[in-house]
């Protein structure tokens, strides 16, 4: 059995799709038969500019090989990045010209990687397995510009009808995205493995409750610094509510990352320090001190439906969760992750006053670690995938 993995990003990358991908690959690897082989066709280390990391342009091991595409020098814009993909693009479509495989599985937050699976599936004649951890069309609307969305929508709109048609199977990470597939794929066979908490997290999870008795408590973002996130909405008039008794430590990059700065600077505010990415090792050092851990989405209607990966590795860590999320996201953290305090995204007065109902202590989520453990999530879509192939 040969199996073709695409994905715009792989370890060692910094992302939840490359965490995703790499723990799918391990648990492929132990249940395909013997014999059998994983490509990985991936990028070299991109996700951010300020963030390098080395990785070899080709590895190989026993049924597994990966080969990370260099891309040209890009930036976070529309025109950069549209580029950088079609490289891509052109690249993956060559390396597997002269391959067979018996199911091509694609890791999808941007609808043209999932359009490129859909591609070389139809061409080799194999089911396609596609994992959506995004819906490409319904953001459109809200990060592009009203004209050119208004002129871009119905080209994707098309693209993802004829994606989701190639489909023999679709994976959604987040039940939020079931009624808008439901709606419009009815036919289409749908399955829910969500992300989950890889091992690094799971082996420092606390064993027991303390509180956190200081005079100023530390309050961590680790993340992307972009439009979805909205942390220039937030974070500057948040920060300056709470001078003299929180300290917002920021770690990440993003388009947005200069305008928070800015707007940080401009407003006086001096209880805010923005980092550059860090690697997993050096991050749960930095989740371990902190107090309060911070999450955040733009008041946009398409993030009423995602389920942020974030939200998995912050539980893990017991720590209490801050959380600026609508939809299905707060609805997840009211139901599963004790000590979460949850406000509608971009509203001040409700972030202050949902500061009041966390508890400042950090406590196991035995629980919930146990269900989330990305392992045995990774191992029944392995066999599901598994499965699709024979």
């Amino acid at each position: 059995m040969n199996i073709l993995l695409l994905s715009f990003y792989y370890e060692p990358d910094l992302c939840a799709g490359s965490f995703r991908n790499t723990a799918l690959v391990k648990a492929l690897l132990k249940l395909m038969p013997k014999g059998s082989s994983v490509d990985v066709i991936t990028t070299l280390p991109n996700r951010y500019a300020s963030f390098s990391v080395d990785a070899p342009e080709k590895e190989e091991h026993a049924g597994l090989t990966i080969q990370r595409i260099s891309l040209p020098s890009h930036q976070s814009g529309m025109i950069d990045q549209s580029k950088a993909f079609i490289y891509f693009a052109k690249e993956s479509v060559k390396r597997t010209n002269d391959k067979q495989y018996d199911l091509v599985y694609t890791s999808s937050s941007r609808l043209m990687t999932a359009a490129l699976g859909a591609y070389i599936s139809r061409k080799k004649n194999v089911p396609l397995y596609l994992d959506i951890r995004d819906i490409f069309v319904d953001t459109i609307k809200d990060v592009l510009p009203a004209k050119l969305s208004f002129l871009l929508k119905p080209i994707f709109s098309r693209l993802e009808r004829w994606t989701i048609n190639q489909a023999d199977k679709i994976n959604l990470v987040s039940e939020g995205f079931r009624e808008y597939f439901e709606q419009r794929y009815p036919s289409k066979e749908l399955v829910f493995f969500t992300n989950g908490i890889d091992d690094e997290f799971m082996q420092v999870q606390p064993k027991q409750e303390y509180i956190a008795k200081k005079d100023i408590l530390t309050v961590v973002y680790a993340g992307n610094f972009g439009e979805g996130q909205g942390l220039h909405t937030i974070i500057p008039e948040l920060a300056k509510q709470f001078e003299g008794r929180l300290q917002f430590n920021l770690y990440g990059d993003g388009g947005r990352k200069s305008q928070l700065d800015t707007a940080l600077k401009e407003q006086e505010v001096h209880n805010v320090k923005l980092y550059a990415p860090v690697g997993r090792k050096e991050l749960i050092n930095i989740y371990k001190q902190a107090d309060i851990l911070f999450l955040h989405l733009n008041n946009y209607d398409a993030f009423l439906k995602v389920l942020p990966s974030k939200i998995f590795e912050y539980a893990a860590l017991g720590k209490p969760v801050w959380a600026g999320v609508a939809g299905y996201s707060a609805e997840f953290l009211k139901k599963n992750v004790t000590n979460s305090a949850v406000f509608e995204p971009c509203d001040l007065k409700a972030a202050i006053s949902s500061f009041e109902q966390l508890e400042l202590i950090t406590s196991p989520r035995a629980e919930f670690v146990n269900q989330f453990s990305r392992k045995n999530i990774m191992q029944h879509m392995a066999a599901d995938i598994v499965a699709l192939a024979k």
